[in-house]
C-alpha cells in the first residue's frame, strides 16, 4: 500500500513526499482510514511504528475540510478561520509534546493549519498570546493545560478530536486525574483517539469510558521490545559500573549512545564523569531547565554528543532516527519501562543494541524484566571487571506474571514540581500488555 491510496489531500501527500517517504508503516496503514471516518479508536502501537503521523495526517485532512468532514468527505480543502483549538492531544512530557508539534507543523506545512505546544518549564505569556491569535490543533501536557483553564486563557468549546497518547505513561505518571478533570471541559459529542504502547487495566478502563465504539487497531505483540534490538547483560558490581560504561565507549568507539540511570543525580553524576573521560555528554531530567533539554536532545541528534545520559522521563520522549544502542547503566524498577527504554533503538526497521549493566541488587529486576519478556537475557563478564560479588539470580518459570511487590521500606515519591518528574522511588510491579511519524521517523510527573 501507497500513502497515495489512503485518500489523504494533495497537501498532505506533498508533504509526505517531501520527507521522502511512500510507504506508510502498519499503524498508520490501519488507523488513518478509521480516524479519517470519523470513528473513535483504540490503538495499540509500541514505540517507531510511526504512530503520531497515524493521527496526525488524517486529522489535519479532517480540519482542512468542512466543519463534518465524515459527512462530507468531498469537500474541498479550505483555509481554517476558527480563533478556539478544533483538536486537542493530550501527551505525558514536555519532548513528546515537542516531537508532536513538530509532526503537525512538518505534515501540515501547506496547509494553513495553526498550530501550539503547550507545557512547562518556559513562561505562560507567549502560550497566552498564540491562544489569542487562533490555533487548530493544540498539544499539551496536563499540568500546563489545567494552569490555563484556572486563567481562562484556552477556550476548549469547540474540540471535535481527542487524542490520548501514551496513555499507559500518563496513569504511570499520575495524570489521570488531570484527564478526568479535562475531559470534562470537552464537548460531550467529540472523536476519541487513544494510542498506548501497553493496555494495562486501568488503560481499558479509561478506553472503556470515554470510547464509543471504537476501531481497534494492534500492530504489535503485547509489552513486546523491538524484534531487530538486541538485548544482552554484563554482570558487575555497583562500584564498578563508571569503569565498566567507560572502558566499553573507549574500547569500542561508541558514538551516540543513550544511557538510563533511575535518578537525576545520578544521571547528573555519570555525565560529569564521562566529560571528565574525554566523553562529550549531557543529562537529560526533569530538574533541567526546558531550554537546556532541548539543547542537549539537539547536540545529541547531531552529533556533537556521545553520550545522552537520561532518567526514564526520556524513555518515550526522545525520537531520533537510526539511535545504534541504549544502555541501562541501572535497571528501572518496573519492567514495562525497560520496554519503553530499549524501544529508543530498533526503530522502523533498522537493528539496535540495548546493553544493561546488573549488579547484584538489581536481581530482583532482572528477574521481573526476563518473566515480561517470557525469556532469560543474555549474560556475560566481562575480563578485567569480574564482579566480586556472587551474581546466583534465583530463575522463576518462564511466563509466569510479575508478582506484586512492595516499594522498598521506607521508600515514597517525591512530590512533583512545576517541572515535574517523578521520583525514581519503587513502584509495586505491574503486568500489562505491549506499542510518528512515516517510517524512519522516532519517536512522570506532571508536566506544568
Amino acid at each position: 500500500m501507497q500513502f497515495t491510496e489512503l485518500g489523504l489531500s494533495p497537501e498532505l501527500l506533498r508533504a509526505i513526499g517531501e520527507q521522502g517517504y511512500t510507504t506508510p508503516t502498519p499503524i498508520q496503514a490501519q488507523a488513518i482510514p478509521h480516524v479519517l471516518a470519523g470513528r473513535d479508536l483504540e490503538a495499540l502501537a509500541q514505540t517507531g511504528t510511526g504512530k503520531t503521523a497515524a493521527f496526525v495526517l488524517p486529522l489535519i485532512q479532517r480540519l482542512t475540510t468542512a466543519t463534518n468532514p465524515a459527512a462530507q468527505p468531498d469537500t474541498p480543502l479550505q483555509r481554517i478561520t476558527h480563533t478556539a483549538p478544533r483538536v486537542l492531544v493530550l501527551v505525558p512530557t514536555r519532548e513528546l509534546a515537542a516531537q508532536v508539534l513538530e509532526s503537525v507543523r512538518t505534515y501540515g506545512k501547506h496547509t494553513g493549519i495553526r498550530s501550539l505546544a503547550v507545557y512547562g518549564g518556559v513562561g505562560i505569556n507567549p502560550q497566552i498570546q498564540t491562544l489569542r491569535r487562533g490555533i487548530d490543533i493544540l498539544v499539551a501536557t496536563p499540568g500546563r493545560l489545567l494552569d490555563h483553564l484556572e486563567q481562562r486563557t484556552v477556550d476548549l468549546s469547540k474540540v471535535q478530536t481527542l487524542v490520548l497518547d501514551e496513555a499507559d505513561r500518563m496513569f504511570d505518571m499520575g495524570f489521570i486525574n488531570d484527564i478526568r478533570k479535562i475531559i470534562q471541559r470537552l464537548p460531550k459529542v467529540r472523536q476519541n483517539l487513544l494510542f498506548s504502547a501497553t493496555f494495562a487495566p486501568e488503560v481499558r478502563e479509561l478506553a472503556h469510558g470515554i470510547l464509543k465504539n471504537p476501531a481497534l487497531v494492534e500492530v504489535a505483540r503485547r509489552n513486546a521490545p523491538a524484534e531487530l534490538v538486541s538485548q544482552s547483560v554484563i554482570r558487575v558490581d555497583q562500584a564498578q559500573k563508571k569503569d565498566v560504561l567507560l572502558h566499553l565507549f573507549e574500547a569500542h568507539g561508541w558514538h551516540q549512545v543513550l544511557v538510563f540511570c533511575r535518578t537525576k543525580h545520578g544521571a547528573d553524576a555519570l555525565s560529569k564523569k564521562l566529560d571528565q573521560s574525554g566523553i562529550r555528554s549531557a543529562a537529560l531530567h526533569g530538574n533541567k531547565s526546558q531550554n537546556a533539554r532541548t539543547r542537549a536532545l539537539a547536540d545529541f541528534k547531531s552529533g556533537k554528543l556521545a553520550a545522552l545520559v537520561a532518567t526514564d522521563i526520556a524513555a518515550r520522549g526522545i525520537d531520533i532516527d537510526s539511535l545504534p544502542r541504549v544502555v541501562n547503566f541501572e535497571l528501572p524498577h518496573v519492567p514495562e519501562d525497560y520496554i519503553h527504554r530499549i524501544g529508543r533503538t530498533g526503530r522502523a526497521g533498522a537493528s539496535g543494541e540495548a546493553l544493561s549493566l546488573v549488579s547484584i541488587d538489581e536481581r530482583i529486576q532482572l528477574r521481573d524484566i526476563e518473566r515480561l519478556l517470557k525469556r532469560e537475557l543474555e549474560s556475560s563478564i566481562l575480563p578485567g571487571f569480574e564482579p566480586q560479588q556472587k551474581h546466583a539470580t534465583p530463575r522463576a518459570p518462564v511466563g509466569r506474571t510479575p508478582e506484586r511487590r512492595p516499594a522498598a521500606p521506607g521508600a515514597r515519591p517525591e512530590r512533583s514540581g512545576r517541572n515535574g518528574e517523578r521520583s525514581s522511588a519503587p513502584r509495586p510491579a505491574r503486568s500489562g500488555s505491549g506499542g510518528g511519524k512515516p517510517a524512519g521517523h522516532h519517536s512522570g510527573q506532571r508536566h506544568r
